[in-house]
This record gives C-alpha cells, sequence and structure tokens, in this order.
C-alpha cells in the first residue's frame, strides 16, 4: 500500500494520547467505546471523568453500535447486553461487530461468516438463527454502506447488496491491498492494520462508491495491532496493549 494524499477533513497526521489502562481488543461506535482486557474484563470509556469503568462479565470479544452491545466470550458463546445485563444468544463465534444498520455480524473459530438480521438483533429473543454467507474470513466489520473483512491470507474484500433486511449480501468484491483486521466506523470510515503495524484509512468512499478509491498509510508513531474509529476519534491498541485515542490534523 502507498500513501496517498488526504481524504474529506482527515489528513493522514493524528496527534495521540496515551490513555491509562491496557486492552487486548477495543471497538467504538454509536458514541460508545467498549474493550477488553487480557483476563477478559470488560470496560467502558466515559468522556466525563476520562477513565475506564468495568461492566460485569466476562469477554473475550466486544462490539458495540447501531445493533447495540455485543460480544463473544473465551467459549464461543455469544451475548447481548440488554437492560443493564448479559443475555445469552444462540450461536458460536470468535468475533461479532454490531456496526451494521441494526444487524450483527461476524465470524466463528473456523472463519465462516455470520450475520443476524435486523429482525432476530432487535426482537430480545436469545434463540436465534444466525445465516450463513459464503466464504471465510478471519475478521469482519459493517457499516451502513457496506460490511468489509480481511481473509486468513490478509486478502481485503467488500461485501456487496448488504441491506439492513438481507443482511447476508451477494458476492464480494476483492479490494486492492493487505490487512491482518480492519474496522468500519459509525460514518463508513474505513481503517485496517497491516502485518507490520501500520494502519491505513480507506479514502474515496462514498454512497456511489462504497468501495472508496485507495489507501492511505497514517503518519503515526510505532506499530499497532487494533483500530477502531467513531466521532473523529481514532482508537489504537499497540502489541502492549497500551491504548491511543487520536484525532487528525492537517
Amino acid at each position: 500500500m502507498a500513501q496517498v494524499g488526504s481524504y474529506g477533513s482527515y489528513g493522514s497526521n493524528y496527534e495521540c494520547t496515551l490513555l491509562p489502562g491496557k486492552l487486548k481488543q477495543i471497538d467504538a461506535g454509536a458514541g460508545e467505546v467498549y474493550g477488553v482486557n487480557s483476563n477478559d474484563d470488560i470496560f467502558r470509556w466515559t468522556n466525563t471523568t476520562s477513565q475506564w469503568v468495568n461492566i460485569a462479565g466476562k469477554l473475550k470479544h466486544v462490539t458495540v453500535g447501531r445493533a447495540g452491545l455485543w460480544g463473544v466470550n473465551s467459549g464461543g458463546n455469544v451475548y447481548r447486553f440488554q437492560n443493564g445485563n448479559w443475555f445469552f444468544v444462540a450461536g458460536s463465534m470468535k468475533q461479532v461487530d454490531a456496526g451494521g444498520p441494526k444487524f450483527l455480524a461476524g465470524v466463528n473459530s473456523t472463519d465462516f461468516i455470520f450475520c443476524l438480521r435486523r429482525s432476530c438483533t432487535m426482537s430480545g429473543q436469545s434463540d436465534v438463527s444466525f445465516t450463513l454467507i459464503d466464504g471465510k474470513l478471519i475478521y469482519y466489520s459493517c457499516g451502513s454502506l457496506g460490511c468489509w473483512g480481511v481473509n486468513a491470507g490478509n486478502m481485503i474484500y467488500y461485501r456487496n447488496n448488504i441491506t439492513p433486511t438481507f443482511c447476508q449480501g451477494n458476492g464480494w468484491q476483492l479490494v486492492t491491498g493487505s490487512l491482518v483486521m480492519l474496522e468500519v466506523g459509525s460514518d463508513n470510515a474505513v481503517y485496517g492494520v497491516n502485518s507490520l503495524g501500520k494502519v491505513y484509512r480507506r479514502d474515496g468512499i462514498t454512497a456511489a462508491n462504497p468501495v472508496g478509491t485507495t489507501w492511505t498509510e497514517l503518519d503515526l508513531c510505532g506499530t499497532y495491532k487494533h483500530v477502531t474509529f467513531d466521532n473523529s476519534y481514532l482508537w489504537l491498541l499497540n502489541n502492549n496493549g497500551d491504548i491511543f485515542r487520536c484525532t487528525a490534523f492537517e
């Protein structure tokens, strides 16, 4: 991936602040930020006090977005947070994403891809049926303009024709580049990390061209393993679990 010019109001230069605590995974969406640490403890970031608040329960992966707050525990069990408690939902996943238009998406331990349609995510029921999607991915993330994923070979794909009521879509479009993980933000911005720990942003994304045009390597000090974006903030984790919150500047 080559560095290209800036896009919109976001350039490639970011000022980052080290935050307290350590996490192994983090997700930002719908104005909220959650993460889990190496002990599978769950935390929510509070802007008013600038600190992490522990949430009861144990998860290895957490996601927050338009579909609500969801997570997966070390056994692959799926949970939805509702009325202050975690509720078991039928299914087995290793990574889930709640950023789609009120549907849930994710992959299981053998890299099969699934989604849970909006009527099920909003039903409050535990006995639900995930829809299998063709192909295999190690990471899958969605926004209102579609879903993105990476496979075990670090190849990047965009899923065509996804709608709020048709979460499985149809057909994959290969996107140039190589990433180990990526996340779609609430505003449909796409950020990812490559095998060297470099962070990239997808430029040129519009409703008419949801796949975008090019990748920009962000000018960040250090290397990272995880990225997520929401409300103009870029959140990063390095290999030590250190947490950074970044804002763009020209």
